[in-house]
């Protein structure tokens, strides 16, 4: 997925993952911003570097997830 598409998809309301299901991608309740938290631990990452425009993570590592399947 691209950075816009996956933040459309965030803004949509559906459930981006990065590599797998464990991690998930949010928009930060503090600022507008989008980050990548692992559901196991809680961490965070930003969904980009500080440009605001490269990805942290190859495109194909992101993909829509099913919640049923969470």
């Amino acid at each position: 997925m691209k950075l816009a598409e996956i933040r459309r998809a965030v803004n949509e309301g559906l459930m981006v993952h990065w590599q797998n299901r464990e991690h998930e991608v949010i928009r930060s309740p503090m600022h507008p911003s989008y980050l990548i938290r692992s559901t196991a631990t809680g961490h965070c990452i930003g969904l980009t570097w500080a440009d605001g425009w490269t990805l942290n993570g190859k495109e194909e590592d992101f993909f829509i997830g099913d919640p049923a399947l969470i």
